[in-house]
C-alpha cells in the first residue's frame, strides 16, 4: 500500500535546515583522524569556569526534579549584576530561543522583519516559520547599513534585528550611528540588538545599550552564556527588555525551557569575573596573532570584535574548508555564511591558532602550485 505524502506548510517546504559547524566526533568517524582542532562554532576554547563545573556536579542531586520555569534565582542575580530590574529578564534555551519567542509572539503572516543579508541565519528562519517576510538589507563593507535599514521601514514592519558584533563578520556598528538608529526607529517596531559576543568587545566606539532600555520600550537586547562563559552545550541565554514584552513571551514559552544544570552553571559563572576577563584577554591576543599572520600571508579579513575572524580568500571558501578538514582543522566555509570566497575561523588557544595558520598556508600553497 502506498501513502500520500503528508502535506506540510508551504513556508516549511521552502526552509533549509540549519547547518552547524561539524562536530569533532563526526570528523573523526569520517576521516579516521585522532587529533582534531575545532574552530568552527565560536565556542570558548578554554572551557567554562571551575565554579560552573562544581555547581553542575552539585545540582545533579536534583536531577529528578523539574527546574523552576522562569529561573528566578538566576534572573535576580543577572539583574543585580547588570543593574536592571528582574522583570526585564527572560531566560531561554540559548538566546536563539528568545528569538523564536519574539517571532512566535509578534509576527503574523505578511508582517515584515528587517535584517542584514549576511547575519545570524536564525532571524530569517524564525520569521519565515511564523509566516513573516524577511527584508534583507546588504551589509556595507561587512557592517550593518543602518540608513538603508531605516529606509526599508514600511507600515508592515514589525521587527528589526541588528547583530552587534555581527555574526559572521565580527564587525560592530559605530556607537553614535546605533544610538541615532535606536532613537529614530518608530516605537511600535521591536528593535532587537543581538549581543552574543558582547563580552569580547574592547572598543570605545561600541554602544552600551543597557542604559537606553528605560527610555526605549521597544528595545530588546540578547545575550548568552554559550560564548565567553563556555556553556554552549547547556543551552542557556537571555533577553533583556521591557517587562510587558516579557509577560507576552512567557505565554508562548515552554514550561521548563532551561534545565537545572544550565541554571546552576550560569548562576555560578556570574561569580567568576576573573575567568571572563582572562578569556577576553587571551582571545584578543589570539586575534592579534591571527591578524598578523594573515596579513603576512597577503590575506585580508573583516575587522572582528568577537572570538572569530572571517577571512577573505582568492578561491572558494569551500575548497579551503575541505583542505583544512583533511588536516584535522574544522572551520566554517563561507558559502554557508553568505560570502562564498571566505572561511570563518574561531580564535582558539595559541597552539590551535598556530596549527590553523600552518594548515591554511599549506592549503593556499597547494592551490597556487597546481
Amino acid at each position: 500500500m502506498t501513502f500520500k505524502k503528508i502535506p506540510v506548510r508551504k513556508k516549511i517546504e521552502e526552509l533549509r535546515p540549519y547547518v552547524s559547524g561539524k562536530p569533532i566526533e563526526e570528523v573523526q568517524r569520517e576521516l579516521g583522524l585522532e587529533t582534531i582542532v575545532k574552530l568552527a562554532s565560536n565556542e570558548n576554547p578554554y572551557g567554562c569556569s571551575s565554579l560552573a563545573k562544581e555547581a553542575m556536579i552539585a545540582e545533579m542531586e536534583q536531577a529528578s526534579f523539574y527546574p523552576e520555569g522562569l529561573a528566578p534565582s538566576l534572573a535576580e542575580k543577572l539583574a543585580r549584576k547588570l543593574s536592571i530590574k528582574q522583570d526585564q529578564i527572560i531566560l531561554g534555551n540559548g538566546s536563539d530561543e528568545v528569538i523564536r519567542l519574539l517571532t512566535r509572539t509578534y509576527i503574523q503572516p505578511n508582517d515584515e522583519v528587517i535584517m542584514a543579508d549576511v547575519t545570524f541565519p536564525r532571524y530569517e528562519t524564525n520569521v519565515l516559520i511564523d509566516g513573516g517576510t524577511p527584508v534583507m538589507i546588504p551589509l556595507m563593507n561587512g557592517v550593518h547599513d543602518l540608513q538603508r535599514m531605516y529606509d526599508a521601514i514600511t507600515e508592515n514592519t514589525r521587527m528589526i534585528f541588528v547583530c552587534n558584533p555581527n555574526n559572521p563578520t565580527g564587525t560592530i556598528v559605530q556607537k553614535e550611528r546605533l544610538r541615532a538608529f535606536i532613537e529614530k526607529v518608530p516605537k511600535h517596531i521591536l528593535l532587537v540588538v543581538d549581543e552574543a559576543y558582547y563580552e569580547y568587545v574592547n572598543d570605545g566606539d561600541y554602544l552600551e545599550t543597557l542604559p537606553l532600555l528605560n527610555n526605549h520600550a521597544n528595545l530588546v537586547i540578547l545575550r548568552t552564556f554559550s560564548k565567553i562563559h563556555g556553556l554552549a552545550a547547556l543551552r542557556i541565554g537571555y533577553g533583556i527588555m521591557d517587562a510587558p514584552i516579557i509577560q507576552e513571551l512567557i505565554k508562548v514559552k515552554e514550561p521548563f525551557n532551561t534545565n537545572r544544570l544550565a541554571q546552576a552553571a550560569a548562576f555560578a559563572s556570574l561569580d567568576d569575573d576573573t575567568f571572563v576577563e582572562q578569556c577576553a584577554r587571551r582571545n584578543e591576543e589570539g586575534r592579534n596573532y591571527l591578524e598578523t599572520e594573515l596579513t603576512r600571508m597577503g590575506l585580508s579579513f573583516f575587522p572582528s570584535h568577537a572570538n572569530f575572524l572571517m577571512i577573505k580568500l582568492n578561491q572558494p571558501g569551500k575548497d579551503v574548508f575541505e583542505k583544512l578538514l583533511t588536516s584535522g582543522v574544522i572551520t566554517r566555509s563561507g558559502h554557508l555564511l553568505g560570502y562564498a570566497d571566505t572561511i570563518r575561523v574561531t580564535i582558539g588557544t595559541s597552539l590551535e591558532n598556530e596549527k590553523f595558520i600552518t594548515c591554511l598556508q599549506n592549503a593556499i600553497n597547494e592551490k597556487t602550485s597546481v
